[in-house]
């Protein structure tokens, strides 16, 4: 799918939006996969499944851009809350999307693309579309680089992680 300008400057104003507002901000203070936070990890996403989704013809690409950012909008630190430590990859889903619904009022398509992140852990919400299915695999493939890196790449790439964050095309 190509994109002319205007459509180009209507999903980076989304993601400019959403990268800069307070309630996403939070996600910084949420740890991620060994170095790494809820913020920066989503955004990564973010960044790959539209790059992948403009591989496809008719993709929703503000469904997807939007389930993206929110898709680990839980906002808790599993690690340290013992009542979510045991389900939180079964859990947090379901969490993120209504909590991005209350404070977002995001559509039920992006809703369901959330839901079906983890799949297959999941194993009951299976990403049905086109476009959660592109999210399913980008978070997988952000996940597994951000597992790979050495803790010494992730403090010498922190400024440039959030260089690379801070425009979607």
């Amino acid at each position: 799918m190509k994109l002319d300008e205007q459509r180009k400057l209507q999903l980076e104003e989304i993601y400019n939006t959403l990268l800069n507002d307070e309630k996403v901000l939070k996600m910084k203070d949420i740890p991620m996969h060994f170095g790494s936070n809820c913020y920066e990890h989503s955004f990564k996403v973010a960044k790959l499944a539209m790059k992948r989704a403009l591989r496809h013809k008719s993709v929703n690409l503000e469904a997807l851009l939007i389930a993206a950012i929110f898709h680990d909008y839980y906002l808790y630190d599993w690690r340290k809350d013992k009542s979510k430590k045991k389900r939180h990859g079964i859990d947090h889903p379901s969490i993120a999307a209504k909590q991005a619904k209350r404070d977002f009022n995001i559509s039920d398509q992006s809703i369901k693309m959330i839901e079906s992140h983890m799949w297959p852990i999941n194993f009951k919400d299976f990403p049905d579309s086109k476009e959660a299915r592109i999210l399913n695999l980008a978070d997988k493939t952000v996940a597994t680089i951000e597992f790979m890196s050495s803790t010494k790449q992730k403090k010498n790439h922190h400024d440039k992680t959030l260089e690379d964050i801070s425009k979607l095309f």
